[in-house]
């Protein structure tokens, strides 16, 4: 059977929820940090929909979105509301979420993805919109009974949620997951929400549809539901793929439907039909004024913006960095404010400062991060003492190897390099008669070695080298020392 890409194209279009960091909820004062609490203990009569009570608008996820908006290349609306979702179900305590319909805060923008081996391209972005996350239902069993229940825990109901819904512009699992990391990578730069699928604080629902290969109209799409990392979108969408092909080659009609992910059975099941906008019976919240937002309001929130990973991504390459390590830099904002501010320390020359500071920051002090499990912005060594060891190795006051050593003591100790250095006598050896003595020994002590090189095999000369550096304990200047060997051997 031929591949589904040769004879199908996908259809990928993402919608994804994402928690935003507020102290209070969307429309009430409670506290949105609820993260380890008892259940039940972050609610008041607003978020447990008690009748009567009237929601207030939080300021702050409003600012939120609009940075998002603009991060994400959309237009901000003069004018905005919001709208009463209306459904049935046990963790919506009103009976309705309070959403955004047909005129959202944000709309018609544009993200760019690049998956590996792909040249940068665009997704489109429909539309941002605000609205109120729903109470946390906890399925359990009777252990005595067998009995299932379902418990209620509101304590995450009214916590600000906006919704970033793309174009269908996506065509393969691999772009779905890029298209993912970089929205997450924004959001994170930006400061406006953790963006942890694992933590259920950015929530990713697919649609996918197939359509014969050079056609341009849409097929039914699926929506798939409970996918909670990237991996599992990844592998949901290439399930479906596989899936919808099948039917298609039986000449059996696609429903639409909302299917979720089984991680432990790696398919999708079929959950429900697929709703219409008309089921919500969408209309205007009357308890809450239109959002009126100006230009000099957005103008004030676009300054707020940092600089986004892309424009930092293209300006690292633009000082030597190669794209492998740029893309790695500018991973974690923090991660980029850290190489910035050692290349900076480093005070030589820009391009030499960058390449310098990008070989720390990714080398040793990546590796020291990965072996404690510690992330960036808990790393004890300040940029500038990181900076000063980078000039010392650079200039050749110690090797590299010894460099290395004192990073180790460095982040232990927190002294500073010239400090360690000089108090252990770690400064490099480069005069001659000073390694003398030393690669005499080197040679006297290895008789083969020695009969190897003179008899043409050159190449043990680094063996020769190498037994120098370990009698110096890495101090010696390995160039001075090749140098003195050749001229010691060639007698």
């Amino acid at each position: 059977m031929t591949s589904v890409a040769t004879r199908y194209e996908t259809v990928i279009g993402l919608e994804v929820h994402c928690q935003l960091i507020t102290k209070s909820k969307m429309f009430c004062g409670c506290s949105a940090d609820y993260s380890g609490s008892e259940p039940n203990t972050h609610v008041c009569p607003v978020c447990m929909g008690m009748p009567g009570v009237l929601p207030v608008i939080n300021e702050q996820a409003i600012e939120y979105i609009t940075m998002t908006g603009l991060a994400l290349n959309c237009s901000i609306a003069p004018f905005s509301k919001f709208d009463r979702k209306n459904y049935p179900y046990p963790d919506l305590m009103k009976g309705y979420q309070i959403s955004q319909y047909d005129l959202p805060v944000c709309q018609d923008g544009w993200l760019e993805i690049a998956p590996e081996g792909q040249d940068p391209r665009r997704v489109g972005i429909t539309r941002v919109h605000m609205e109120e996350d729903t109470a946390r239902l906890l399925h359990r069993t009777d252990p005595v009974t067998g009995e299932s229940y379902t418990l209620v825990d509101i304590n995450r109901s009214g916590t600000p949620l906006m919704e970033i819904v793309s174009e269908p512009d996506m065509r393969s699992p691999a772009e779905a997951r890029d298209y993912l990391v970089r929205l997450r990578q924004i959001l994170r730069y930006i400061g406006v929400s953790e963006a942890n699928m694992e933590e259920g604080n950015f929530r990713c629902d697919a649609n996918v549809s197939l359509r014969p290969v050079g056609s341009t109209s849409f097929g039914t799409k699926v929506e798939i539901k409970n996918m909670n990392s990237f991996r599992a979108v990844h592998d949901a969408i290439a399930f479906e793929e596989v899936r919808q092909a099948a039917m298609l080659d039986r000449g059996e009609r696609i429903i639409q439907e909302t299917r979720g992910w089984v991680d432990e059975r790696n398919e999708t099941v079929s959950q429900r039909t697929k709703e219409h906008a008309n089921d919500y019976r969408y209309f205007p919240e009357p308890d809450l004024p239109p959002l009126k937002l100006g230009e000099q309001y957005v103008a004030r929130v676009r300054a707020k913006l940092p600089e986004l990973p892309q424009s930092r991504f293209q300006r690292f390459v633009a000082l030597g960095i190669s794209a492998h390590d740029a893309e790695a830099l500018t991973e974690a904002r923090e991660r980029a404010d850290y190489f910035e501010a050692v290349a900076k320390a480093i005070n030589l020359e820009p391009r030499k400062d960058a390449r310098l500071a990008a070989n720390w920051v990714l080398g040793e002090v990546g590796r020291w991060l990965n072996a404690h499990g510690r992330e960036i912005e808990t790393f004890p060594l300040p940029a500038e003492q990181l900076a000063g060891l980078a000039r010392l190795v650079d200039e050749g006051k110690v090797t590299s190897n010894v460099g290395k050593e004192v990073f180790e003591q460095m982040v232990e100790s927190g002294r500073s390099a010239a400090e360690i250095i000089e108090s252990a006598g770690l400064a490099q050896i480069s005069g001659e008669d000073e390694l003398l003595t030393a690669v005499r020994g080197a040679i006297a002590a290895n008789p083969k070695a020695v009969a190897d090189y003179r008899g043409g095999k050159t190449s043990t000369i680094m063996f020769l080298v190498g037994q120098v550096m370990r009698e110096t304990r890495g101090r010696a200047n390995a160039g001075v020392v090749q140098a003195l060997l050749e001229k010691e051997l060639n007698v």
